[in-house]
């Protein structure tokens, strides 16, 4: 694919999704979308929200080493969904919130609030870094790097798009920008899945007995507990896991509460979290049938690296490369522009504890500067597959914000609010301590997905040391 084509492409979809912005800010109201948005279109909103660029090229590339057991992660997506529609989507709505940590300062304090709203902050810029920077490679691959445009170049090309079109539209721009998204992945991983059948000489039924007859399209493992792929590690990595980056996380959720109530809140989570999975279904038989291409072609590479050698370098048509380009794009301006609006929400309202339209646009620069600076970084220090990089962040990060709505819901007690940053900090250090030696302590045991709810059960564990006895609550929050 020559870079002309790559420049017309990401040209058209840029100035669609500027309009698309454009046209839900003359329908009004304000930058956080709060009770105004329908929930069937939420719904297909979320589809692509949950798939990032990442998704979109790493998941049909592990299809070689774990063949297809992400389905087990996405079993416990399903229960996880189960879990915030009926228990935090309608604490949510009780509360009235619009940032979810909010909830922290109604039910613990303050340095509570702010201690969820750092740790998601550092969580949702590392991993929303990391999911833009496979982007960015992919297209320093196809564009900047044959123009001889250096990589922090590309970088700020397409931090200042998702800034673009984020900066006044909030909420509203990101929700009608994920349903365009969503519209073109689907259709690109569908019709790349039919030219690559094509090229493989199979029909309908040819291809789901090739899939099928595949040693990578097994799904369910039970037979080795140190395994990664375990069932059951990976089914409730994938529940805690969805748990904390969807219903704790003020990216996924800034959707979901800008419903206009609580049903409609639960009947998006639903309806989105059954189409997601059969959609990551379709994204790993696309994997198998892209291996068997690349085997019968002569094509080396793998991981990450395949579906983009398959799309552009294949000997597909063209229409192929296009496919592909569009749906990376769609996901990542996507991805990015999501997670630029939400880290602009929660640092406005949980960390400054400000609503001023002017205070909310300086941050809103700020983050997207940021956020530029780390792509960059992680560029020059990679070196591992870009969606486990994602999920091992999430992993650390996360578990103390689990640990803290846990602790919340399911107990009455009040804590030293003052004290609550301690075992936020601690518990992540003593599983990192315990992933690294786990081999050696523990007769070969490698931790994997589960690393995630330990984390939260260590901070739950050290928020029980800091609780305050019935009689003195009400003077030490």
């Amino acid at each position: 694919m020559n870079p002309l084509t790559v420049v017309i492409i990401m040209a058209a979809y840029f100035a669609a999704i500027l309009l698309i912005s454009a046209l839900t800010r003359r329908r009004g109201g304000d930058f956080f979308a709060a009770r105004q948005s329908s929930w069937w279109m939420v719904s297909i909103a979320m589809i692509g929200a949950c798939m990032s660029g990442v998704t979109f090229v790493s998941v049909p590339g592990m299809v070689a080493t774990a063949g297809m057991s992400y389905l087990q992660m996405c079993l416990g997506f399903l229960a996880g969904y189960l879990v915030i529609a009926f228990v935090l989507m309608p604490l949510y709505f009780r509360l009235q919130v619009v940032s979810v940590y909010q909830y922290l300062d109604h039910r613990f304090g303050v340095t509570s609030h702010k201690t969820g709203a750092w740790f998601f902050f550092i969580s949702k810029m590392l991993g929303a870094s990391v999911r833009f920077f496979v982007v960015c490679l992919t297209l320093q691959l196809l564009l900047f790097g044959p123009l001889g445009l250096p990589f922090y170049l590309n970088v700020l090309v397409n931090v200042a798009i998702i800034f673009a079109y984020t900066f006044r539209g909030g909420v509203k721009s990101v929700i009608a920008v994920d349903v365009l998204r969503t519209s073109c992945m689907v259709t690109a991983v569908v019709l790349t899945a039919v030219f690559v059948a094509r090229g493989l000489g199979l029909s309908f039924s040819g291809t789901a007995a090739s899939i099928k007859g595949s040693g990578m399209s097994r799904i369910f493992f039970f037979d080795d507990i140190n395994d990664s792929r375990f069932f059951w590690k990976q089914f409730l990595g994938g529940l805690f896991t969805v748990i904390a980056t969807t219903g704790l996380d003020q990216d996924m959720m800034q959707r979901s509460l800008s419903c206009r109530n609580n049903r409609d809140a639960q009947k998006n989570l639903i309806l989105s979290s059954v189409l997601q999975t059969v959609v990551i279904f379709m994204f790993l038989c696309l994997g198998v049938l892209m291996y068997q291409y690349a085997s019968a072609m002569g094509i080396a590479q793998s991981g990450d690296n395949l579906f983009p050698a398959v799309a552009t370098e294949g000997g597909l048509p063209l229409v192929v490369g296009v496919l592909f380009l569009l749906g990376l794009i769609s996901a990542a301006y996507g991805a990015g522009g999501s997670a630029l609006t939400s880290l602009t929400t929660s640092f406005t309202l949980d960390v400054l504890r400000q609503q001023k339209a002017s205070v909310r646009k300086w941050v809103h620069v700020g983050m997207a500067a940021l956020m530029a600076l780390i792509i960059v970084v992680f560029g020059a220090v990679n070196s591992t597959s870009a969606i486990d990089a994602v999920y091992k962040i999430a992993s650390y990060t996360y578990g103390p914000i689990l640990g803290l709505f846990a602790f919340g819901i399911l107990t009455k007690a009040r804590v030293r609010d003052r004290f609550v940053p301690l075992p936020a900090v601690i518990a992540p250090l003593i599983c990192l301590i315990l992933q690294l030696n786990s081999e050696q302590w523990f007769g070969g045991y490698r931790f994997g997905y589960e690393i995630l709810p330990l984390n939260a059960a260590l901070t739950f564990l050290g928020l029980c040391c800091l609780r305050v006895p019935r009689k003195n609550a009400d003077y030490e929050k």
